[in-house]
């Protein structure tokens, strides 16, 4: 949904074509040393050889009418666009994409003439050139007649189609315009600097309704029994913010104090189940529009989900868009970490509306001050509003974007990007998770309430405007001095490891890049300015100093001698930490002796750096190993769910091999670990938001695990659910361990994808659909396919990976991916997280020579079109890289540490 990017890239792209060169009636390319000159689709000369558009000319106001066909699947449309003239020249260059223009007219002070029109679609733009001269400082207005298919992607504006109890498919029509999409639905000026207003006018039959970003104002009839929708004027916006709808939905409302009026919009059969999202979306914007203490600028804000969408959500002003998984909550039916997906989603979109749409990143090589801060609100804003859900997911986002950083193929928060590829690619886990990291720890820095204050003043000050990186430290520096320290974090990739090494009242501390690479190179020139935070044994206090030299050049002094000292507190720093010496050690005393000392955050991020220093060769396995014994009477989510993921991971690799002894010793070890806690979890929904969540994932692990008293539990209430032919009310958090037990024997199967194919219940499908791609029945894992008849085709790249998880089906998704790859790059678009995600979830596991050859020789074969140099194949091959390495040194500490513990404790069975 957003991405990232670079600074002073923006003004490269300025270039304005010599005055006297723009008198001529064929105007002269602007040469950037390509070989071949652009020629377009006539074979004449095309007179703009950049992928950014030129600057001579910007628009002021659209008027778009479309008229979309939803029997066709074709719609036409009529743009008349006023442009505001910054230099003298005979052509405006814009932007079309897959569209016929039939007409072209140029309304200027003298009278209407038609202009000529050049295609370039290398580059999606239009060429009007004009026999006459734009005269800088005057207005003109472009008007455009074209018609177009509905996309067959998620993107631009495309058809959606559902299902009715009753079976009937029903078709729809909706947009989604970021990043590069607008110009697959109407002519115009498609980069986020190019704001203007839009006056939208909709046609339509009256069996459907239309809504876009602002209110309807009126209808209008037309002949042969068509209706026409005209929607006020919006604000000065960019384009990939346009929306609109053509549907048959339903929707409830409700006004926020501020006197917003707020819809949600589902199709018939399931309005029913957007009470909460409508509640939610009222409290979430009155929350921001005090917060950000700018009112929100529109009249109305409306949610509407999409029965076919890419990604979680889109923030279009005024009318945000979601998958039905992200806004619809049954109360009966849905869990507590759906309830808690649904809310952060719906915050994440309505920061937006201040962060991105009213202040807007100049262009996309710095998406992350859209997506980072709108990641960033979902923990403050619902930190406040919701404290009951409150289940330290930040911390999990900031593991998440370190799993990318810690790779050679990571590229710094603002990035240079250029072409649409590169521009997808920056929605990423950098953009999105390292954007937010950073801020909490700029915010945990400078105190919440004088970043607060820097924030409102960029709002502020920027409103309606663009900006990039400097602007956002320029607003927070002036409040506090601090804000300098952010360039090391937002213009270099990767993230620091500060090694600590206490020698009785010293405390030495040096940096480096953390990289997960044999490659010294690269870890070379790398330094960061880090807001460090520490506690010791002596003392409760938060001791803070900031750390910019390198190695050995810094010493602390304590007042006294400690047992353990404790860097990066509640991990609100995005740096991990290496203890020297006997560091490791008095931390794993402390763990063992009393582990509540410190927060399950610190626990959290003790358990995840400890293991990931294993990866690099700078702590052994067995002391990470020893680490975790802890975790036996550990009861905290956030610390229990990371001990699961760093250990469960290390069996996915062996499953992979032909190694069944030792897997089996480690699966045996992990449940053991927890088997205290598993045998505590109620079969029931009780208890607060986290103990709800962590309940599911403890029942599902077990039972994936075959522990006995689980598996024998879930057997017993699916059959009693399969009795009541699925009728029975099963308690939401447990159904999950239920439907996967379950999906074990063959009639089970059956009996799930026979109510999958039939519910209406969003989130009961979602865990329907991942049991059955666990099951270990192999002829059951071929049910998914491209064309959607049972699936929707927007669920596949989920069920994929999940299937590449399977021990049984690993080599189906991968050989899936390879058959179908044209096929799938053309659905979800090329550089897009979808992708990116089915390429990096399917190969994560493999660790073997044998494999990465493999995967090498199919990446290999594609050329530039088909994806050759998406960043996602370098992580690819990166990952199985420091997989095999890790095998290779650390199988046999791992054998040897289980042995040796399993002398210590005979009675395991499992």
């Amino acid at each position: 949904k957003s991405n990232l990017k670079n600074i002073n890239f923006l003004f490269i792209i300025t270039m304005l074509v010599a005055p006297l060169l723009l008198l001529l009636f064929v105007p002269f390319p602007a040469s950037t040393g390509n070989q071949d000159p652009p020629k377009a689709t006539n074979g004449e000369l095309f007179p703009w050889d950049r992928m950014r558009l030129p600057k001579t000319v910007s628009p002021i106001h659209y008027d778009l009418t479309i008229h979309p066909n939803l029997t066709t699947f074709h719609f036409t449309g009529v743009a008349r666009i006023e442009l505001d003239v910054h230099e003298d020249t005979n052509m405006v260059v814009l932007h079309a994409k897959q569209m016929q223009i039939s007409s072209v007219l140029l309304l200027a002070p003298d009278g209407v003439r038609p202009l000529k029109v050049l295609e370039y679609p290398h580059f999606h733009q239009l060429a009007l050139l004009s026999d006459s001269v734009l005269t800088k400082g005057q207005m003109y207005e472009v008007k455009l007649e074209f018609a177009a298919n509905f996309s067959d992607s998620y993107h631009g504006f495309y058809k959606s189609s559902y299902r009715t109890r009753t079976g009937e498919v029903r078709f729809l029509a909706s947009t989604q315009f970021e990043a590069t999409f607008a110009r697959g639905a109407f002519p115009c000026f498609d980069e986020p600097a190019f704001k203007a207003k839009f006056t939208i006018r909709i046609i339509r039959e009256p069996r459907h309704i239309a809504i876009s970003n602002m209110p309807k104002v009126k209808t209008v009839e037309l002949l042969g029994g068509l209706l026409e929708d005209h929607f006020d004027t919006t604000v000065k916006m960019s384009t990939y913010l346009v929306a609109y709808i053509v549907s048959d939905f339903l929707s409830v409302s409700k006004m926020t104090q501020h006197g917003v009026k707020i819809s949600v919009y589902a199709v018939p059969e399931k309005i029913d189940q957007t009470a909460y999202a409508l509640d939610a979306a009222v409290k979430l914007l009155d929350f921001y529009d005090d917060y950000f203490d700018i009112p929100y600028p529109l009249p109305k804000q409306d949610l509407a989900a999409i029965p076919d969408f890419q990604s979680g959500a889109m923030e279009n002003w005024g009318l945000t868009t979601y998958r039905e998984t992200a806004l619809l909550f049954d109360p009966d039916r849905s869990s507590a970490s759906d309830k808690l997906a649904i809310t952060k989603v719906i915050a994440h979109e309505l920061a937006h509306q201040w962060f991105g749409n009213l202040v807007t990143m100049e262009w996309w090589n710095d998406l992350w001050l859209n997506e980072g801060f709108a990641k960033f609100m979902e923990y403050i804003s619902l930190d406040i509003t919701y404290p009951e859900l409150h289940d330290d997911f930040f911390l999990g986002k900031c593991f998440e974007a370190m799993e990318v950083d810690s790779l050679s193929s990571s590229h710094p928060v603002s990035t240079p990007v250029e072409n649409p590829m590169e521009i997808q690619e920056m929605f990423d886990d950098v953009s999105y998770d390292k954007g937010a990291c950073i801020l909490n720890m700029l915010r945990d820095f400078m105190t919440p309430e004088s970043f607060e204050i820097g924030i409102i003043k960029y709002l502020k000050q920027y409103s309606y405007q663009n900006t990039v990186n400097g602007h956002l430290w320029d607003s927070l520096t002036n409040v506090s001095d601090n804000g300098t320290i952010m360039d090391t974090w937002t213009l270099q990739e990767g993230f620091p490891l500060v090694t600590v090494e206490v020698r009785g009242r010293e405390i030495r501390l040096s940096q480096e890049r953390y990289l997960k690479t044999d490659n010294a190179s690269l870890t070379e020139g790398f330094l960061w300015q880090i807001p460090l935070t520490y506690m010791t044994s002596a003392s409760e206090t938060v001791h803070r100093f900031l750390l910019k030299g390198k190695t050995g050049e810094h010493v602390l002094y304590l007042p006294e001698e400690v047992e353990w000292v404790k860097f990066n507190v509640n991990m609100s720093g995005y740096y991990m930490v290496h203890y020297e010496g006997e560091g490791w050690n008095s931390i794993i005393r402390l763990l063992q002796n009393d582990h509540t000392v410190l927060t399950s955050n610190d626990r959290a991020s003790l358990i995840h750096n400890v293991f990931q220093l294993v990866s690099i060769g700078k702590v052994r396995l067995d002391t990470a190993l020893e680490l975790s014994l802890y975790l036996s009477r550990e009861t905290e989510i956030m610390a229990v769910t990371q001990g699961f993921g760093e250990l469960v991971p290390l069996y996915k690799l062996m499953e992979k091999r032909d190694m069944a002894a030792l897997e089996n010793q480690m699966k045996g070890y992990i449940v053991d670990l927890f088997r205290g806690l598993i045998d505590q979890q109620e079969w029931a929904d009780s208890g607060s938001v986290s103990e709800r969540v962590l309940r599911s994932y403890l029942l599902l692990f077990a039972c994936v695990r075959n522990y006995p008293p689980c598996v024998t539990k879930a057997t017993q209430l699916f059959n009693e659910w399969k009795d009541s032919d699925g009728n029975m009310s099963l308690p939401v958090d447990i159904t999950m361990a239920v439907f996967v037990v379950g999906a074990r024997t063959p009639e089970g199967w059956d009996f799930l994808f026979e109510k999958y194919s039939h519910s209406m219940q969003m989130s009961v499908k979602s865990r329907m659909k991942i049991a059955m791609t666990v099951s270990p029945l192999k002829d059951k894992l071929k049910w998914f396919s491209l064309h959607g008849e049972v699936m929707k085709t927007q669920d596949l790249p989920d069920v994929v990976v999940s299937i590449s998880k399977n021990p049984i089906g690993y080599k189906l998704a991968w050989d899936f991916l390879r058959a179908n790859w044209r096929t799938l790059i053309k659905k979800f678009d090329l550089g897009s997280n979808t992708v990116s995600y089915m390429v990096t979830g399917v190969t994560s596991q493999y660790s073997t020579r044998e494999m990465l050859d493999e995967i090498r020789s199919f990446f290999g074969s594609l050329t530039e079109e088909t994806g050759s140099k998406m960043r996602c194949i370098q992580q690819t091959y990166e990952t199985i890289e420091d997989n095999i390495r890790w095998m290779e040194t650390n199988l046999p500490l791992l054998q040897a540490w289980l042995d040796k513990r399993r002398q210590r404790m005979p009675h395991e069975d499992l």
